[in-house]
């Protein structure tokens, strides 16, 4: 059992990460700009993620929209924690199938190596390393040829206090095999090795222990999973971490960084007993640092460490805590799409509704446009709202749906009706647009997805 110094060491709050993973369909947020490392796009986001279920079960609750707005709105990791061999395949397949659909990028942890945790918190995964090819062989048949982002085995390499050398020896070969079964499933995955954090292993012996498992076959290295680590503070044991590789004749490497819960202090581990938390950077593939692929919410936030509460469970006060007072996410980011609550067919087409090409009102007011997924029973819509020649507060976007249509849920956006003729008005953060700037929201639905045309109104 990991001892409670080595906890405080390490992200012991990763115990979420068995929960987490448990059921989930992809939703999508676009962050917009161009990245400065080698992935560029939007990420997706889950709607079915612990933090999107209760804001949906809990509109009347008085922090909801705090946290409706800050951190369900926001794309999250997908976690794959279970020893799940047999429908591992269908899992991935069904969440690569929805953000391919949607054209966003995936972000999906694997957290399954034989001996996770060294027995602590999170125990668990696979039984032995030959079971761990079964199963990374069958999860890598699932990830289809777009870019996806893989978080492969968190806390593998910084934490080894518990293996023999030999031990480490088959670790290290097991995360190779894993590296090179998902690049040869799926040459467009982007896969990160476990590099710590800033305050555990120094930059040199975190490099030496990546090369060892493999880092030349991936793309490189995650840090500041489940940790408070400030993401500049990240960012120099990154580029040091990089330094040495290069050093090693292990070139060209890049970091990503979770920065979902380090946007306040840092110092003792546990987020459930700690107010000073705050949410760090949304998540984003623009970071402009070349050396940066992606700052991604790896730890989901609001989910517990395991000190006042059960590891892994969502907690609305500490969701709150997390929120309040952070800074509201982008207003001006590339349409937002989510799938449905059932996941999507594995196959799947381009969306049946191109997005229309809109030009801003010459006036005061504003205009909308809608870009449909349709899928057999459901569809997905994002809408866009620009602004004419002037600054505008506020808008409703009216859309109306073909008969048989409902809504079932909406984000960055508060509906007014589920079937018919619907009403959607900004919410708190997006209803401030600048001339000829543009926001977002999105809803999904059962039915035939609206058409291409809405009426927006300002004010």
């Amino acid at each position: 059992m990991a001892t409670l110094s080595s906890l405080r060491r390490r992200s012991a709050a990763i115990s979420v990460a068995v929960v987490a993973g448990a059921t989930a369909v992809g939703v999508c947020l676009a962050v917009g700009g161009a990245s400065a490392g080698t992935v560029s796009g939007s990420l997706y986001r889950d709607p079915s993620s612990a933090v999107v279920r209760w804001v949906a079960a809990n509109p009347g609750d008085s922090r909801a929209a705090v946290i409706r707005d800050k951190i369900a709105s926001q794309p999250q990791a997908r976690w794959f924690a279970n020893f799940n061999p047999s429908t591992v395949q269908s899992e991935v397949s069904g969440f690569i199938g929805a953000a391919n659909a949607a054209q966003q990028i995936p972000v999906l942890s694997v957290y399954e190596i034989t001996n996770r945790d060294c027995g602590g918190a999170s125990a668990g995964g696979a039984p032995d390393l030959n079971q761990y090819q079964t199963w990374v062989s069958n999860f890598a048949r699932g990830l289809g040829n777009q870019t996806v982002m893989i978080i492969l085995e968190t806390d593998s390499l910084a934490l080894q206090t518990c293996l023999s050398a030999g031990e480490i020896s088959a670790r290290n070969q097991a995360l190779t095999t894993a590296t090179q079964t998902i690049k040869s499933a799926n040459p467009n995955a982007k896969v990160y090795l476990d590099g710590g954090h800033s305050t555990w292993n120094s930059a040199g012996e975190q490099a030496n222990r990546l090369r060892a498992a493999g880092v030349q076959y991936a793309d490189g290295f995650f840090t500041n999973v489940s940790n408070f680590n400030s993401t500049s503070g990240e960012a120099n044991f990154g580029r040091a971490v990089i330094s040495a590789l290069a050093g090693m004749g292990i070139p060209g490497k890049r970091q990503v960084i979770d920065t979902s819960r380090n946007g306040g202090a840092s110092g003792d581990w546990c987020a459930d007993d700690n107010t000073d938390r705050r949410i760090g950077t949304y998540p984003t593939t623009s970071t402009g640092d070349g050396n940066i692929d992606a700052y991604l919410w790896v730890k989901p936030p609001g989910e517990a460490d395991g000190c006042r509460y059960t590891a892994g469970s969502f907690q609305p006060d500490l969701a709150y805590s997390l929120a309040n007072g952070a800074p509201n996410p982008p207003t001006t980011a590339p349409p937002t799409t989510t799938p449905p609550t059932t996941a999507p067919p594995t196959t799947t087409a381009p969306p049946t509704t191109a997005p229309p090409t809109t030009t801003p009102p010459t006036g005061n007011g504003c205009s909308a446009s809608v870009a449909v997924n349709q899928w057999s029973g459901g569809f997905i819509a994002s809408v866009t709202v620009t602004a004419g020649s002037a600054d505008i507060n506020g808008w409703t976007v009216t859309i109306t749906l073909p008969g048989g249509a409902a809504v079932t849920g909406a984000w960055n956006a508060q509906a007014s009706g589920t079937s018919g003729t619907v009403r959607f008005t900004n919410v708190s953060y997006n209803g401030h647009v600048g001339a000829r700037q543009s926001t977002n929201f999105g809803f999904q639905g059962t039915g035939t997805g609206p058409g291409a045309t809405a009426t927006c109104a300002a004010g």
